[in-house]
């Protein structure tokens, strides 16, 4: 048995990077997927033993009366909704006092009110459908390490992040006697177009090197690994997993490394 059979399951920002390959491991793990974007996929998305495709809305996550048409029409399509991962989102930031306000709304605007209202109509028709196994519902918030710790110049998208994290384990709290399970994941830093739009700018070079290095893992992640672990959240393995903001970063977080081990031939 697939881990999502008989899931419905809505991801935002799918047309590429992270939610695409959301949307792919899904739809290979037995979901109705229902993907969502401000821009169309740039490939259709199918596998091959019959599952899918995905469906595919245009959707402005800012745009509160159109969320709540999406949410409204995935559960009159399909009878209920089980699981949604808030992907979409924007970089931005710079030291504070260089940041102007249009772009801090900007950032604020996507990343973190674009999680809210998505969670907010998304729970709202979970509260309505019957439980299946006391659960009826997981919501999958998409956060950063850059909302666990700060990073030189990272101002709005930090905050926004940070953000996301305590507001998920807000809903957490608030919605888990009702059966519903609220995780975040907090990515390192992940090979995506937007990855490759900031970090491939000219003179960038030695800050991308030194953001490589401080993954442990002595590498930049992969949107595949994000999916997985998306995965697992939203799945019956974790059913009792909720409130989390799980770092999946090769261990970007875990602290600092100042090479002492490989002075001593590690």
């Amino acid at each position: 048995m697939r881990r999502l059979d008989g899931k419905v399951v809505v991801v935002t920002g799918s047309s590429s990077g992270i939610g695409e390959a959301c949307v792919e491991r899904f739809l290979a793990e037995g979901a109705t997927v229902v993907g969502c974007d401000v821009t169309e996929p740039q490939r259709d998305l199918d596998v091959a033993d019959g599952v899918g495709p995905a469906s595919f809305a245009q959707l402005d996550v800012r745009d509160e009366a159109a969320v709540g048409e999406l949410i409204a029409s995935v559960v009159d399509a399909h009878g209920r909704l089980d699981g949604v991962v808030n992907s979409a989102g924007t970089a931005g930031g710079g030291p504070v006092h260089m940041v102007d306000q249009t772009e801090w709304d900007r950032v604020l605007s996507i990343n973190l009110t674009g999680t809210y209202l998505v969670c907010k109509h998304a729970i709202a028709a979970m509260l309505r459908q019957p439980a299946i196994d006391d659960e009826r519902g997981s919501i999958v918030n998409l956060a950063s390490v850059e909302g666990l710790e700060g990073t030189a110049g990272g101002s709005a998208y930090n905050a926004s992040k940070g953000a996301v994290v305590v507001f998920t384990k807000n809903m957490a709290i608030d919605y888990g006697r009702r059966g519903i399970r609220v995780n975040a994941i907090c990515p390192g830093f992940i090979d995506t177009p937007m990855f490759r739009a900031v970090f491939g700018q000219e003179g960038i070079e030695i800050v991308r090197a030194d953001i490589e290095r401080e993954h442990k893992l002595r590498r930049f992640g992969k949107a595949s690994e994000i999916a997985s672990a998306a995965l697992f959240l939203l799945s019956s393995d974790a059913s009792f997993v909720s409130g989390v903001a799980l770092p999946v970063d090769g261990a970007y977080t875990a602290g600092r490394d100042h090479h002492v081990t490989e002075m001593m031939g590690l």
